[in-house]
């Protein structure tokens, strides 16, 4: 076998390493991306969960709070600015406009006793006190897999695949701090406790009160 053979195989097999090298890559990219796409679906279920219910609470607090038509506007306004968000950055933007919305609604609510003492409106703030949990679960697995998908995307030399192919960048969902409630999910329902497991790259959040939900 002369050099000019082993040159040639040794180039062909450098190649070969090169092209495996950039399918994993490629693939490693793919699956990825698909994982965020995946994550921010479970984020947008908790989205559209947390809207269905909010015509339902602003009924129910209109009957007791009639004079509180700005806050309730609010409400309304953001609900109907999230049905129609398009994109990550618009969804984070409608999504932290409901959250102060409903946070403003809860807040007035101390001063109307009767309000407060209605079972309907209890029913609704526990439930949308528990969305509002399982958003923020579902929010904190799609930005750790954001994280991921960008890091690949921008250090070499995966970088380089990411490039060709035209890779884009995924913005994280994150929510405005001032504006969220931090409030214990168990002085809801003491009878609640959660638990978060990963499962092939899906949050879970098990909700037991002897069952699990």
């Amino acid at each position: 076998m002369n050099i000019g053979t082993i040159i040639i195989i040794i180039v062909v097999g450098v190649l070969l390493i090169l092209v495996f090298y950039a399918i994993g890559v490629y693939n490693n990219l793919i699956n990825a991306r698909n994982k965020a796409k995946d994550q921010f679906s479970q984020i947008d279920v908790q989205l559209k969960r947390r809207s269905d219910m909010i015509p339902n609470l602003v009924e129910t607090v209109k009957g007791y709070a009639k004079h509180e038509e700005k806050t309730l506007k609010e409400v309304i306004e953001a609900r109907n600015k999230m049905a129609t968000a398009s994109g990550i950055n618009e969804e984070v933007e409608a999504s932290n406009a409901v959250t102060s919305a409903l946070n403003k609604l809860f807040a007035l609510s101390e001063a109307y006793p009767e309000l407060k003492a209605n079972e309907n409106f209890m029913s609704l703030q526990a439930d949308l006190k528990e969305t509002e949990d399982k958003i923020s679960y579902a929010r904190g697995f799609y930005n750790d897999t954001v994280l991921t998908y960008n890091n690949l995307r921008e250090q070499f030399p995966s970088s380089i695949i990411a490039s060709m192919f035209k890779f884009e960048k995924l913005e994280f969902f994150n929510a405005d701090e001032k504006d969220r409630e931090i409030e214990e999910f168990n002085t809801i329902n003491s009878k609640y406790q959660i638990y978060d497991i990963r499962k092939y790259g899906r949050a879970y959040l098990i909700f037991l009160d002897g069952r699990g939900k």
